[in-house]
């Protein structure tokens, strides 16, 4: 619901209000962001004019009245607020100065979408559309504001209505000003093989930001913080969370003024971003997503993941279980025949597996990272029955077939480079960087994007594919397109996201049932817009299942489970070396997508029954963990979530324990998400023996009992009688807990 009365606007979904006003000098002035409140007739006592002698003041004589102490809904630079604005545009006489008046406003039922963009949709939404203008220079922004059951959602839309061009130096998709710092800032930090960990930091005076310039969301931060209140945990108190739908550069940033107000921007990075805009032209923004809860961390997650699956995730997976896939990468890496790959598909047959998808080393000469990135055609001394040959193969054994592509890179010994060596991204006279083996194709361009376009054309129109797998493995250097002159050159970045989107929508539109997963050098580029096209990402090319527990702990903070690509690898593990149980790998891995990635005919026969039972298991629950309720309920040492389906009868609980202690003390745990008057009979995997009956206000508010470790008696079993599966000893071991109400 919008409402709009004495010049202020009210968004309401009944959780969460969000209001502000029209100010006396024409601006926007923001009110309130939090828990729904009842409508009124006016909210004028919540806007507090009060400024210092030396502020500068709008109106003469007036010294309450200052920008540099108003809250602001979309500030822009130069009129007396010193804090960063949410827009700068430079003009021809080179003045950044604007002043952008409301002028009009539109609420609307229904949300249109954005051309070339990702955006939200749904049915049940509401928008409202502000036009601000600045009179001298004939500049209009649309301010756009559409709200879900889940969030809000914030756009801007710049036009050049004057004869004059103009340059768009800075413009946020959002800006929030809150009254107070008592917050503290959560960010999903790290790198290659380390995405997502959670970092956590008292907000203090001055700016502190997350950002990217590599072309990409990157691996090192996600687009998305959250402001917490101290006491806040992941079942109560206040949080705000903030992403951006966007797989470019970005910045999200929170600035802390002299008077403890906390301004929020989020949109694309201004570092190396212009836009040019002629008259009659325009400029749309990346939406960003404003998520408030009063139920802690796990209630602001549970909006963001509601959103994406609800009203962001266009696939028909969206909301469909996954199928069970086995990848070949970390099985043979590039030495693979035809024979080996079906051997392997036999083998995943057999145990209950529902998808083959073959990784990179299939096309042109390609048998290191050296070479043939570019050449999508198959290399038939491998596969001598050619990819559509060998995907009727494995569809024969009763397996869905996918494949890898990397489109948009190009190894410089491949027939592309050759033939065109300008398609590279590349400044003239400088020196060319070598990333992974290969360079970044020039996606800015259309002629390029068509290119790759006709090349994945030629193979997925012949051969019967329903998974591609398409990663990204390394960052943009020496930024510079030839097709742009050289005033246009820093609208590359965002030209170039824009080229990987029409590259996505291209393939969606001719193979509409085809499952995207994004990938970028594992989880380099997981963001919500690529969930808009690929409605599930590859976690990290980390498959330590302790690592992961780390990885998918964070990704869950906005991320919904059945987005999460997660695989049961071998041991010892690739990237850390270390061993863990099978169980625990796919304990782990259940929580996600789940597959495997191994070589399924060089382990035991024992450990084939287990994976049989463990596809058993998945399938017997995948609807409920992909589409359920997810909680996460502790880290550190001990790591433990859970899901829980909509009705509430059914629950399955994750625990996890890394590495173990002598004689440690009683292990309890709350859970959440129950129906407290229903009594829930508790079996564990390992032999869905009955383990235990409690009703479900017991188990959310006394706990539930968990393991018992080493004390030093002969059997664990004597020390209480309770609770001991048998599996629960020693380093590195995990528990799934199947909760039911009777």
């Amino acid at each position: 619901m919008i409402l709009f009365d004495n010049n202020t606007f009210h968004i309401t979904n009944g959780k969460i209000s969000y209001i502000f006003k029209i100010l006396r000098n024409e601006h926007l002035g923001q009110l309130y962001f939090g828990k729904a409140i009842k409508h009124r007739n006016s909210f004028d006592h919540l806007l507090v004019e009060k400024a210092t002698n030396l502020a500068p003041a709008v109106f003469q004589g007036d010294l309450d009245f200052s920008l540099e102490v108003l809250k602001q809904e979309y500030p822009s630079y130069g009129t007396g607020d010193f804090r960063d604005p949410a827009i700068q545009i430079t003009q021809p006489n080179g003045s950044s100065i604007t002043d952008l008046i409301y002028k009009s406003h539109v609420i609307t039922k229904g949300k249109s979408s954005i051309k070339g963009l990702p955006s939200t949709y749904g049915d049940n939404v509401e928008t409202l559309e502000i036009t601000l203008y600045d009179v001298l220079i004939d500049v209009k922004v649309i301010l756009k504001y559409s709200i879900f059951e889940a969030g809000l959602i914030r756009s801007a839309e710049i036009y050049n209505l004057g004869t004059n061009p103009i340059k768009i130096d800075r413009v946020m998709s959002a800006s929030l000003d809150l009254y107070d710092a008592d917050f503290e800032m959560i960010t999903l930090n790290g790198a290659w093989g380390r995405e997502r960990h959670i970092q956590t930091q008292k907000i203090v005076k001055g700016i502190q930001s997350i950002s990217s310039a590599r072309g990409a969301s990157s691996a090192m931060h996600n687009p998305f913080i959250a402001l917490k209140r101290p006491y806040t945990t992941e079942q109560t108190g206040e949080v705000y969370g903030f992403s951006l739908i966007y797989s470019g550069n970005f910045l999200a940033q929170v600035q802390v003024d002299a008077y403890d107000v906390s301004r929020v921007l989020i949109g694309i990075n201004p570092f190396e971003f212009e836009w040019n805009l002629n008259q009659g032209e325009s400029f749309h923004t990346p939406e960003a997503v404003l998520i408030y809860s009063d139920e802690g961390l796990n209630g602001m997650s549970q909006n963001f993941h509601n959103l994406f699956r609800n009203n962001l995730m266009r696939s028909p997976y969206k909301q469909k279980a996954r199928p069970i896939l086995i990848n070949n990468w970390e099985a043979t890496y590039f030495d693979f025949t035809e024979d080996s790959i079906l051997e392997i598909a036999k083998t995943a047959k057999n145990v209950g597996v529902e998808l083959f998808v073959l990784d990179d080393g299939w096309f042109g000469n390609r048998n290191n990272d050296t070479s043939s990135l570019g050449d999508w055609s198959v290399n038939l001394k491998k596969l001598p029955s050619g990819i559509k040959g060998l995907a009727e193969k494995i569809n024969n054994l009763g397996l869905d077939f996918g494949l890898w592509f990397e489109p948009e890179m190009v190894n410089e010994i491949s027939n592309l480079y050759k033939t065109h060596p300008d398609y590279v991204i590349s400044t003239p006279a400088r020196k060319k960087s070598y990333g992974r083996n290969q360079y970044v194709l020039d996606f800015s361009r259309d002629e390029v994007v068509n290119c790759i376009f006709e090349k994945m054309y030629e193979t997925l129109s012949i051969a019967n594919i329903s998974y591609i797998k398409w990663d990204m493995n390394r960052n943009i250097t020496e930024a510079y397109s030839c097709s742009l002159d050289h005033s246009h050159q820093k609208e590359f970045f965002h030209r170039y996201i824009l080229g990987v989107y029409s590259l996505y929508e291209k393939l969606i539109d001719r193979f509409p049932n085809i499952l995207f997963e994004s990938c970028s050098a594992g989880g380099a580029r997981f963001d919500p817009g690529l969930l808009y096209y690929a409605p599930q990402a590859w976690t990290s090319d980390n498959t330590d299942a302790v690592e992961r527990l780390h990885i998918q702990y964070g990704t869950s903070m906005l991320y919904p489970i059945a987005s999460m690509g997660t695989h049961v690898a071998a041991v010892p593990n690739h990237q850390v070396d270390r061993c863990t149980s099978l169980k625990m790998r796919a304990d782990v891995a259940y929580f996600g997508t789940f597959g495997y990635e191994l070589d399924l005919n060089k382990i035991s026969t024992d450990e084939l029954g287990q994976i049989e039972k463990q596809i058993m298991f998945f399938k017997e629950h995948r609807e409920l963990i992909q589409l359920g309720d997810f909680y996460r309920l502790q880290s550190g040492n001990y790591y433990s979530w859970m899901v829980v389906s909509n009705d509430r009868k059914t629950a399955i609980l994750g625990y996890y324990k890394i590495l173990a202690h002598p004689n440690p003390s009683l292990k309890k745990i709350k859970l959440v998400g129950l129906d407290k008057n229903s009594e829930y009979k508790i079996n564990t995997f390992i032999n869905q023996k009955l383990f235990t009956k409690h009703y479900g206000d017991e188990l959310m508010n006394c706990g539930l009992i968990l393991e018992t470790e080493f004390t030093g008696l002969m059997q664990a079993e004597n020390f209480t009688g309770k609770y001991t599966p048998g599996t629960d000893k020693g380093d590195f071991t995990s528990q799934i807990y199947i909760l039911t109400a009777e």
